[in-house]
């Protein structure tokens, strides 16, 4: 056995006994937790910043640049994000033993759905520290354990976040062993941790579609993805123009390094030679790639290849189509789209009800951003990721999508015949 091996087996081994400790710690034992932790990350504030800015520079330094960087970004007001982010979770209502439904069955048993820990969560994730501290609060407000494992753009800053969340964990008493950050970002490693499918109940990869096609071709555990987010917006063509400017704008170009802004923006034909052009007025610092249609209404456009509409950008360049209504878009969508997040922009209540019903994906919006397809923005307090799997959970992951629910029968002597 190799050394990774070893390793692996002994943190998802210590990780599983955890599990037991935090499900059984009760509701306001876990919240305490949660607010010592987030304690804990205000104090280590200093340190936590001066190893995201040695990563920074390592990475600068290794060529990266654009939204990968402004990914890893920590500054002041991004860390009181996060420390505002594990309070929230700390005061939403603890799900564990929660009754989901119940019905009493003809021969008098009474039966129940309730809710109880996933037990031990692998997260495989890059760049965004932030994520350490979310996906930490979410798994421990369950109940879980969790097992995390950045990736080497932000290995110190993780460190130092996990080290400061940790310390916090401790102070309540709770086993240090039900958070724990891989300490190394060997690839043998990770492949050595999806092998452990007896002490790992879930994995969960967020990051880019290399990450994603590794961790579900190497895991032993099951996998529930958060893949790409190749969102989209329809104009419709009673929508109100300015709204549909705004919101365009805002789910582009406010923070176009993230999955869920917009990636490729379909047009009603019947607006499209008014809505286009003002358009392209409103978004003129994003480099716009159109249909042959769009660009018979703007010849200046760059003209889009097949797999620009399958592209998630994170930059500011943005896909334009022109469509015929919303049975058009709902197939444009299907065809190219990630199953994250698509908007619809109207006046129109049947079109908005027609395209809820065409289009699947995990979230779907009437006369909002896609900015909005995030945990905290929906009532979550943060997210471990946005689920673009027809599993239990789809869309984005707060608390409740990291428990399962058991079956309870409550009976006085019933027998089968």
């Amino acid at each position: 056995m190799n050394e990774h091996r070893e390793q692996m087996i002994e943190i998802a081994r210590a990780a599983r006994v955890a599990s037991r400790a935090v499900a059984r710690a009760g509701a306001e034992r876990r919240a305490a937790a949660l607010n010592r932790m987030a304690d804990s990350l205000a104090a280590h504030e200093d340190a936590i910043l001066l190893a995201n800015r040695a990563d920074v520079e390592d990475a600068r330094e290794a060529g990266v640049e654009g939204p990968m960087l402004e990914r890893l970004l920590l500054d002041e007001k991004r860390l009181l994000g996060m420390v505002r982010a594990v309070r929230d979770v700390a005061a939403l209502p603890d799900p564990i033993g929660a009754t989901v439904k119940e019905w009493t069955r003809p021969n008098g048993l009474k039966v129940s759905r309730q809710r109880i820990p996933l037990g031990v969560i692998a997260l495989i994730y890059e760049s965004r520290p932030n994520v350490t501290s979310d996906a930490a609060a979410l798994c421990l407000k369950a109940g879980n354990a969790v097992i995390l494992r950045g990736g080497s753009e932000a290995f110190r800053s993780n460190r130092a976040i996990a080290s400061a969340l940790s310390a916090g964990l401790a102070a309540e008493g709770l086993p240090p062993e039900a958070l724990q950050l891989v300490p190394t970002t060997a690839r043998e490693a990770m492949v050595d941790l999806l092998q452990c499918s007896k002490e790992i109940d879930l994995v969960i990869p967020r990051g880019g579609e290399a990450l994603l096609d590794f961790v579900t071709r190497n895991s032993r555990i099951p996998v529930l993805q958060h893949y790409k987010g190749n969102c989209h917006i329809f104009v419709e063509r009673t929508a109100d123009p300015k709204m549909a400017l705004d919101i365009c704008y805002n789910s582009k170009v406010q923070r176009p390094g993230v999955c869920n802004a917009v990636e490729t923006i379909l047009i009603d034909e019947p607006i499209a030679r008014t809505f286009l052009p003002a358009l392209a007025d409103r978004l003129a610092n994003v480099e716009l790639r159109g249909d042959e249609r769009a660009r018979a209404i703007l010849p200046s456009l760059v003209p889009a290849t097949e797999e620009d509409f399958a592209t998630e950008y994170l930059a500011l360049k943005c896909a334009v189509a022109i469509v015929d209504g919303v049975g058009a878009a709902a197939a444009h969508i299907e065809r190219y789209g990630s199953s994250h997040t698509e908007a619809i922009i109207t006046r129109d209540q049947q079109a908005a009800r027609r395209f809820l019903a065409e289009v699947e994906s995990s979230t779907v919006m009437v006369n909002a951003s896609t900015r909005f397809a995030d945990g905290g923005e929906l009532g979550l307090g943060a997210e471990i990721g946005i689920s673009t799997s027809r599993l239990h959970a789809y869309g984005p992951m707060g608390v409740e999508e990291l428990t399962t629910t058991r079956f309870v029968v409550m009976g006085d002597g019933q027998v089968r015949a």
